[in-house]
């Protein structure tokens, strides 16, 4: 691919870049990086590396760093580029800029300064993660990186647990075994994929049910950028009575938490939701045997 030096409007142009395999840039990103007056990046030095590359010359143009931790130092700058009638590039370290990545304020300002912004589209892990997970993809909803602590993580994940689209998150290496089976806790042993290393040589899909990807996590666990792709509530047909049934057989057998946990994956329920119910069973039989 060769770039080609064109004019471009003064403005703020995002342009996404490689999530791994640095190929998938589109033409028309090495265009605006090969002709913009200016360029800023998340990471200035997987910029370098990305136009070198591509052949693409920096000359004696401005490379500026900005991220999450110097915007509001950098910014201020970038604004006077564009004061100026430049052009500015921006492209954060890999995927599409705004999109868990940093640049909405510099959008923002721009845009309610009245300069021309615009965006050339391209790789981003999530719809890359939805092509591979087999999963539903007519709605879905990215809920980004969720909390760290894994009370503040179940209340997160609580309150997507009716939504009607399939979930996609990004998780780290560390949490993502903690991250299934909370996810698992809430939402029921739904099915879902765990996406790593999306375009790069250690691409890796699996699929399975939020238990059986858990178990595999602890089994053999993973490194690299994770996308986690997980299905949505299904419309549950499961008979009160039913579930009941199934319950009071397993509690004369098993412990509170651990019959939640057989019957939840058995009608596919939110094990929270079975467990209070278990709860309010094992009560009943406490009360009736004191009888």
């Amino acid at each position: 691919m060769n770039a080609k030096t064109v004019k471009l409007e003064g403005g703020l142009y995002f342009v996404a870049t490689p999530i791994g395999t640095a190929r998938d840039i589109t033409l028309r990103a090495l265009d605006i990086l090969a002709s913009a007056d200016v360029l800023a990046a998340e990471d200035t030095r997987s910029m370098r590396r990305l136009m070198d590359i591509h052949g693409i010359a920096l000359g004696d143009r401005p490379l500026m760093s900005y991220h999450d931790h110097n915007g509001a130092r950098a910014r201020p700058r970038l604004m006077q580029y564009l004061a100026e009638g430049r052009s500015v590039a921006y492209a954060s370290e890999a995927g599409t800029p705004l999109i868990a990545d940093p640049g909405y304020d510099l959008s923002i300002e721009a845009a309610t300064a009245g300069y021309f912004v615009t965006s050339a589209p391209g790789p981003t892990a999530i719809a890359t993660a939805l092509t591979l997970a087999g999963l539903p993809t007519d709605k879905f909803l990215f809920a980004g990186f969720l909390p760290n602590s894994k009370s503040a993580r179940i209340s997160a994940i609580e309150t997507l647990r009716e939504v009607p689209a399939t979930l996609v998150f990004y998780e780290s290496p560390k949490r993502i075994g903690a991250m299934l089976l909370d996810c698992q806790s809430v939402l029921g042993d739904r099915k879902a994929a765990v996406c790593r290393e999306l375009t790069k040589k250690f691409e890796e899909i699996r699929r399975g049910t939020l238990g059986e990807l858990a178990v595999g996590m602890k089994e053999k666990p993973v490194k690299g950028e994770i996308v986690v792709v997980i299905d949505r509530v299904g419309q549950s047909t499961v008979n009160p009575s039913d579930l009941e049934a199934d319950l009071r057989d397993a509690l004369s057998r098993m412990t509170v938490r651990d019959a939640s946990d057989v019957v939840a994956g058995a009608h596919g329920l939110p094990r929270r939701k079975v467990y209070q119910l278990a709860l309010g069973l094992d009560r009943d039989n406490e009360q009736a045997d004191d009888g």
